[in-house]
């Protein structure tokens, strides 16, 4: 069984579960880090496994790009080419492709764009990119999908979203004859959209649901909609989506958007926003956010987070971290990332504990109003 739905929490739709790959299990609610080119961002796998990383993500479109699918064939699939052991996700590259905007062009097939690198055309299609994650090899692999803009009016996310279910259809036809280059399975999962339009994403969450896929991911959202828009929308979709299938909601990555989005029955997470903000110098912690580089943390010898059980926090003072900072030395982005990375993961093994204990809603709202607060510096010692 791929999925098992272990505890819904009485008081939301907040789920415990359990993923099971041939690279390991999964425990759910859970927060993939991105690895976008084959790397989570200045931290080691070694690194990543001492935070309790469950599975990482890469990047479709920066790995076709940059080494290329064939090459990582060459090494024996991602997992062997970086050193990653665990499960691991790969994204169909449609986001970054639509993103380039006036470098691509959509037909009823498949999708033209020239790379952000050197003007290279290229075309992907649901075919292309279902072949270019088998060589990639990742445990779980999405299909091409295209993410309307926001705001889109009725008409483009209507003609968005009929495309996207007919991409997922041709891509669900040739995974029954995928073949699984490196011993173990891969799972596919469907993409509902539908921009901002209940009714559309109702009918895509249903045309997918026919597909009958491993799993299911939202698309289409914190693409700059209002939050409580998003959250309105996540709640929505969840409604239409298995019971017995994981449910990702792809790109979503404040702390607060993933417990608004565990509450609505959302499984699986992905975001830059721990490694981005770590090496611009913010980090979260279970008593709010905070910019290391800022001058009152200067002489702070206290731990980022005296709770926290990171080597970052048991080793280190802000006052040092700001200085790395100040003085552009690298270990200063590394230490946050760690910091972020297993805060992160902290926050989403938590919510699985409070669900399994029927506490999630009122941990919830006691722990939003921690991790939405701005710490303040303290210059006496711990």
């Amino acid at each position: 069984m791929f999925f098992k739905h272990i505890h819904t929490d009485k008081s939301t739709k907040a789920r415990a579960g359990l993923i099971q790959t041939d690279h390991g299990a999964i425990e759910t609610p859970i927060f993939m880090p991105v690895g976008t080119q084959a790397t989570v961002k200045t931290l080691s796998p070694d690194e990543l496994t001492a935070a309790q990383a469950q599975i990482i993500l890469g990047n479709t479109y920066h790995l076709y790009m940059r080494p290329g699918a064939d090459l990582i064939e060459e090494f024996g699939g991602l997992h062997r080419f970086m050193n990653w052991n665990k499960p691991m996700l790969t994204d169909s590259g449609g986001y970054q492709v639509f993103s380039l905007k006036e470098l691509r062009k959509i037909d009823p097939k498949g999708v033209t764009f020239h790379s952000h690198l050197d003007g290279s055309k290229h075309y992907f299609t649901p075919a292309s990119v279902l072949a270019v994650q088998q060589k990639l090899g990742s445990d779980i692999m999405m299909v091409l999908d295209e993410c309307a803009p926001y705001p889109s009016n009725r008409e483009y996310a209507q003609a968005s979203n009929q495309l996207t279910v007919e991409w997922a259809r041709e891509a669900r036809e040739l995974y029954e004859s995928h073949e699984f280059l490196y011993g173990h399975k891969q799972f596919l999962f469907g993409i509902v959209q539908g921009s901002t339009f209940k009714d559309i994403r109702e009918q895509s969450a249903k045309e997918l649901v026919k597909l009958d896929f491993p799993g299911y991911s939202i698309g289409g959202l914190a693409v700059g909609e209002p939050k409580e828009e998003m959250y309105e929308l996540t709640d929505f979709c969840t409604d239409f989506l298995p019971a017995e299938k994981p449910r990702y909601l792809m790109g979503v990555g404040m702390p607060e958007d993933i417990l608004e989005s565990i509450a609505r029955g959302v499984d699986m997470f992905d975001c830059v926003i721990p490694t981005r903000n770590a090496r611009n110098g913010t980090v979260f912690t279970s008593k709010g956010k905070m910019v290391l580089k800022a001058a009152k943390f200067k002489h702070d010898q206290n731990p980022i987070d005296s709770d926290c059980t990171c080597y970052t926090c048991k080793n280190f003072t802000r006052g040092y971290l700001r200085h790395l900072y100040n003085a552009n030395e690298i270990l200063g982005l590394r230490l946050a990332t760690i910091h972020n990375i297993h805060f992160y993961l902290w926050l989403v093994t938590e919510a699985r504990k409070h669900i399994l204990d029927n506490t999630f809603a009122t941990w919830k709202e006691e722990i939003l109003e921690q991790v939405t607060s701005t710490v303040e510096s303290s210059n006496t010692k711990p």
